[in-house]
């Protein structure tokens, strides 16, 4: 998984509540296993007319918003099923930070599983990350720090878990974390081997 330790750029709105991971990847494109080409499915139905034309003024396909990667949002983003293709179809289409006041917990789980890093502040916060936003900025997110830096040099402070800052900033997912007791597998492999043999024929 690749580390998060400072992201800059794009900031995009999107002003709504309730987003559920339904309207971020609809079921259809759920079809696949791998992590990649979902973001051309992201938010499907807010960027595309039931007959197959595009939406030209979705924020997604106005620039700058094209390269954000970061989205602005509103209270209890990622509700719905547990699909994890959602954080999936966010981090392909460039969007690796998520700025609302709340999030549904399955979601807020998976976003730090796949390297995304999901944060909630007063909507106070977020309201002013959203005026940023809607004026086409760039911020600096600075997970060490735990910093926000609006287009002016503002600061803003935000909180996550330690350890879940720590695997975001070593970029360990689960898999990672698991490999780093190898010497201790490896060793207990070789001792059930012994003991055990049966179980490894």
């Amino acid at each position: 998984m690749e580390a998060f330790t400072t992201l800059t750029g794009v900031a995009a709105p999107l002003p709504i509540t309730n987003v559920d991971t339904d309207m971020i990847i609809p079921k259809q494109f759920l079809k696949t296993i791998t992590r990649t080409g979902l973001g051309k499915a992201l938010f499907h139905e807010m960027r595309t007319r039931p007959d197959g034309t595009r939406v030209d003024d979705f924020v997604l396909h106005r620039a700058p918003y094209t390269a954000a990667k970061i989205l602005v949002a509103g209270d209890n983003f990622g509700c719905g099923s547990s699909r994890e293709h959602a954080p999936w179809a966010l981090m392909d289409f460039g969007i690796r930070c998520i700025i609302a006041p709340s999030f549904a917990d399955i979601f807020y789980n998976n976003c730090f599983k796949n390297g995304m890093l999901p944060i909630g502040l007063p909507q106070a916060d977020v309201d002013r990350c959203m005026a940023w936003a809607h004026a086409g900025a760039s911020l600096t997110i600075d997970l060490t720090s735990k910093k926000i830096m609006g287009p002016a040099g503002e600061m803003m402070t935000f909180e996550v878990d330690d350890f879940r800052r720590d695997c975001l900033l070593k970029g360990l997912d689960d898999i990672g974390l698991t490999e780093q007791h190898n010497d201790k597998i490896g060793a207990f492999e070789a001792a059930q081997k012994q003991s055990q043999p049966w179980l490894w024929a």
